[in-house]
């Protein structure tokens, strides 16, 4: 059996010592090969060996000896060597430690006798133990701290030995005694440590009557009493308002450990506005007076437990955890917002948009490597904002526009998707969003942003002068046309601009072509690869972002500015009398996409053009030669709509999952209410006054209520044994984050006593046993309840197995009841979560493990099974419901769910019904790691099949 021990010392196991070679360096009279020669002998005990033979050259050689190095190692090989035969008495050879051990705690020397009683805190055999107690009593009275901090603490330990009550009877009265008397702040905090867990009345009796004082005593006391009062106050709620004054008056205590330690148990303990607030406040000072991100992790993680429970007090405090934003880091700043932005009322809106501004500008100095990241989350949260309160958005778009050409791709793509949200849901901006827009769009450099804001332009430029400005904006950008040319001469002829304007570069690509009469030529694409945008040539610029992006190769984007140049020709049909003019407009944008497809369709660039940005490019020309009223009825109307049915749907998403965030709890209907107002008020204070108030609150709520739970608690029962065998058992397993706590219930089904009954566990996966087996006797026909502590350390299905040992009286052999496997599911690590769909496909291309599932179910409807696979996984569907509406025999949805240790798992799912009404397809799961890969591609293929 695994012995405990309070010493870890690394030791190389490929040089053993031998244990003649100790002996002699012990024998010696050089004091460093002594203790060289100890370590050695302490590393082979700890890993294993027995070295028996040691034990009376040590008392011989070594106990004599004087080196305070040589004493404490001594020390440390008396701890771990086995002081017990087999049947638990103690060997006779220990008593020749014990007046060693006596004459160390009457030695003149300070630190011998300290260690020597610190090492005595270790010693549980009361044999040894006993002879010392009047040696150990005499130093409570030492003159130096040192001696009488770890007296006491030996005290403390021999008084909770199995028998240590009749060892010393009235040890707590002469810990009380000295604690009275004790002026060093460690000693007085073991004293009052030792009262606190031997006797507690006497601790609470000696609290009290110095209730006035705790504020100056020493830090380590202040920590035992705040542990003290949580420790009463969980076992008796009805005392809490003794205690809740000395809380209180910790709150200003000088060292920051006790201040926060104090504001967890005044939350703890009441629900009082008033503590509540204090609480906050007290979180909020430390969030800025700590430097240690950890720290302000921490407080944060309280602050938003805070938020969960107490929202109307946290937002009187917003700007104080704003000013949390002041620290570099990100971790720090992503927590920091989103508390934020669940305390947004009217009342503070403004106040917060202004300070997100501001921080928004600061990002620009370029000072720090990770604005770019910054930025991006301020953008989030401003959008956030304006989408809940729409009368900031005019406050905020104007500048958040002009990080449209951010270096940053996805913060400029919040931004451009934060626009076209704003633009559609506050008409009243159409036309300022529209001029910034176009005055902005020259400097958007990103494919994924010019798309968006061409789809804006298209849709939201209304009047003539903002279509004829969009046209032109457009055609600026692309440049001249066409995008190559052919020379006869051999020579590239560069057709953007003929005369190369400072800080640009021209760069050709060419090709030798034969013509039809039989001459060669060269074609030559032409583009800008260091484009400044301040190079003006004529009032147009040199080579436009849009020339730039298809000159790369990118016909995604041709395709978006034909759909765009088309919209805005129809629009311009109805805005514009003059035919000529429409016309004239309707060539240009021809000229522009047979370009485009040129370009796509040649030789110059190493790509050509996809077939569907082709037909799509095709598709915009033939409407412009040949437009009927259903047309342009989908095309100017129909697709606003259907942006316009993604917001709402996107709104009632949101609005579901606050709904489902919300706490629901019932009252049952013979619960007791009490009414405050009739209540006698005499002796109470405003704070325990409050207190009762909002405990009537809870009560009248059902906030103290949990019936699931209960519910749950029998559904999670698992069947240890059978029914057959001589010793039942059966566990009920509660999964709490990092902690799995096996509660097992062990019957004796026989008529006898059951003797030295073990509970055998091991794992398999990453679960780690904390606690060793202990040893029980059963009466007959009684049961045990035997609690086991696991540690998790990942989210990987793990297993616990084990068996049960037991000694009867009529068998000579110990007798094992195999038990069944406990699988600890995957499914209680991980729970639904949401991200956005950026923040998805980032995350799929960085993840890198994943497991493939092919689909193999007798379920014939793709949307059951979408349904059917949620339920099993307990995952949430990040795919919106108007994505998966119709009957196509296809369908395609991505789900999400973060575990229990902050992992994230993503899932997509591919299915196609066949022609004879089967599914198939796959579902692809990605994790940054292979557990939770692994487990959930398991659990899917348990759970896949369904069926009724």
């Amino acid at each position: 059996m695994e012995k405990s021990c309070t010493l870890l010392i690394h030791f190389d196991k490929g040089s053993p010592a031998i244990a003649n070679e100790i002996k002699e360096a012990l024998e010696g009279n050089d004091v460093p090969a002594k203790i060289d020669a100890m370590k050695k002998a302490i590393m082979l005990l700890l890993n294993g060996e027995t070295l028996p033979q040691l034990f009376i050259t040590i008392v011989r050689y070594v106990l004599p000896s004087e080196d305070h190095t040589v004493q404490k190692l001594l020390l440390l090989y008396l701890e771990i060597i086995e002081k017990t035969d087999a049947k638990g008495k103690v060997l006779p050879e220990m008593i020749l430690i014990c007046q060693n051990l006596r004459n160390n705690l009457i030695h003149p020397n300070e630190y011998i006798r300290g260690v020597t009683l610190r090492f005595l805190c270790r010693l549980n055999e009361t044999e040894i133990i006993e002879p010392l107690i009047p040696s150990v009593l005499q130093n409570l009275e030492h003159r130096h701290l040192f001696i009488r901090r770890n007296a006491i603490l030996a005290v403390m330990s021999i008084y909770k030995l199995p028998q240590g009550d009749q060892l010393l009877v009235d040890a707590p009265e002469m810990i009380e005694k000295a604690l009275s008397t004790e002026q060093d702040p460690s000693a007085k905090r073991n004293a009052f440590l030792m009262l606190f867990t031997c006797a507690q009345d006497r601790a609470i009796n000696y609290l009290l009557t110095h209730v006035d004082r705790v504020s100056e005593w020493g830090e380590l006391l202040q920590m035992v009493v705040l542990e003290l009062i949580r420790k009463v106050c969980r076992t008796n709620r009805g005392e809490k308002s003794k205690y809740i004054k000395i809380i209180i008056s910790l709150l200003n205590a000088q060292s920051t450990a006790v201040i926060y330690e104090c504001a967890g148990t005044l939350v703890s303990l009441s629900s009082a506005p008033t503590a509540i607030k204090a609480a906050a406040n007290t979180y909020c000072q430390l969030l800025l007076s700590q430097s240690d991100n950890n720290v302000k992790l921490i407080v944060l993680d309280r602050l938003n437990e805070l938020k969960s429970s107490h929202r109307d007090i946290m937002v009187d405090l917003i700007m104080d955890v704003l000013r949390a934003l002041s620290s570099p880091n990100l971790d720090i700043q992503r927590k920091t917002l989103d508390i934020v932005l669940e305390l947004i009322t009217p009342r503070n809106i403004n106040e917060v948009v202004l300070l997100l501004k501001k921080e928004v500008v600061k990002t620009q100095t370029g000072e720090l490597e990770k604005n770019g990241e910054y930025r991006q989350m301020l953008i989030q949260a401003i959008h956030s904002c304006a989408i809940k309160f729409p009368e900031v958005a005019s406050t905020v778009v104007h500048l958040l526009m002009d990080f449209l050409g951010d270096s940053n791709v996805a913060s400029a793509i919040d931004v451009v998707v934060f626009v076209r949200e704003i633009i559609e849901t506050n008409p009243k901006l159409r036309v300022s969003i529209i001029t910034r827009l176009l005055d902005t769009f020259y400097q958007i450099r990103a494919a994924r942003v010019c798309s968006c804001a061409l789809w804006i332009i298209g849709e939201y430029c209304l009047s003539l002068s903002e279509v004829e400005s969009a046209i032109t904006t457009i055609k600026q950008c692309l440049g001249d046309l066409p995008f190559y040319s052919v020379s006869e001469e051999g020579e590239a002829t560069d057709a953007s601009n003929k005369t190369p304007q400072a800080n640009s570069v021209t760069v050709s690509s060419r090709r030798p072509a034969v013509l039809a009469d039989g001459t060669y030529a060269t074609q030559s694409a032409v583009s800008e690869t260091a484009f400044s945008p301040l190079t003006i040539v004529q009032g147009s610029l040199a080579s436009g972002n849009l020339r730039s992006l298809l000159l790369s190769g990118d016909f995604f984007l041709g395709a978006v500015v034909s759909c765009t140049l088309t919209k805005l020709i129809l629009r311009l049909e109805e805005v514009q009398p003059s035919k000529v003019e429409v016309n004239k407009a309707t060539t240009q944008a021809l000229l522009i996409m047979v370009s485009i497809l040129q370009l796509g369709q040649s030789h110059v660039l190493p790509h050509p053009i996809d077939n569907d940005s082709c037909e799509r490019i095709v598709l915009c020309m033939r409407l412009l030669c040949n437009t009927g009223d259903e047309i342009r009825k989908i095309w100017l109307q129909s697709c606003r709509q259907s942006f316009v049915k993604m917001l709402s749907e996107k709104q009632l998403r949101e609005t579901e999952e606050l709904k489902a965030k919300a706490q629901v709890s019932h009252a049952q209907p013979d619960d007791l209410i009490d009414f405050y107002h009739l209540k006698s008020r005499k002796g109470m204070s405003q704070l325990e006054l409050e207190d009762e108030v909002q405990d009537d609150l809870k009560s009248a709520t059902g906030e103290f209520v949990k019936d699931a739970d209960d519910v749950n608690k029998l559904n999670r029962i698992l069947q240890l044994t059978g029914f057959s065998d001589p010793v039942y058992a059966e566990a009920y397993v509660t999964v709490h984050h990092y902690d799995i706590v096996l509660d097992v219930t062990v019957i004796n089904r026989t008529k006898e006593t059951l003797q030295n009954l073990c509970l055998e566990l091991a794992t398999m996966g990453d679960l780690k046993l904390v606690e060793r087996p202990q040893n029980y006797t059963l009466a007959p026909e009684s049961s045990k309840q035997i609690k086991a502590n696991i540690k998790v350390s990942s989210t990987e299905t793990g297993v616990i197995f084990g068996n049960i040992v037991y000694e009867a009286s009529n068998v000579l052999e110990r007798t094992v009841v195999v038990l069944n496997d406990i699988h600890i599911d995957i499914m209680d690590y991980i729970s639904p979560a949401v991200c956005t769909d950026t923040a998805f496909r980032t995350m799929w291309a960085e993840f890198e493990w994943e497991n493939k599932v092919a689909i193999n179910t007798a379920i014939q409807d793709e949307k059951e099974f979408l349904n059917h696979i949620i339920k099993s996984i307990n995952m949430k569907c990040l795919t919106a419901q108007s994505a998966l509406d119709g009957e196509c025999g296809f369908l395609a949805a991505n789900l999400y769910a973060k575990s229990a240790f902050g992992e994230d798992a993503l899932v997509n799912l591919s299915v196609e019904k066949q022609a004879d009404g089967k599914l198939s397809g796959y579902i692809r799961i990605r994790s940054k790691t292979q557990g939770i890969a692994l487990s959930l591609g398991d659990k899917i293929t348990l759970k896949q099949k369904g069926g009724k």
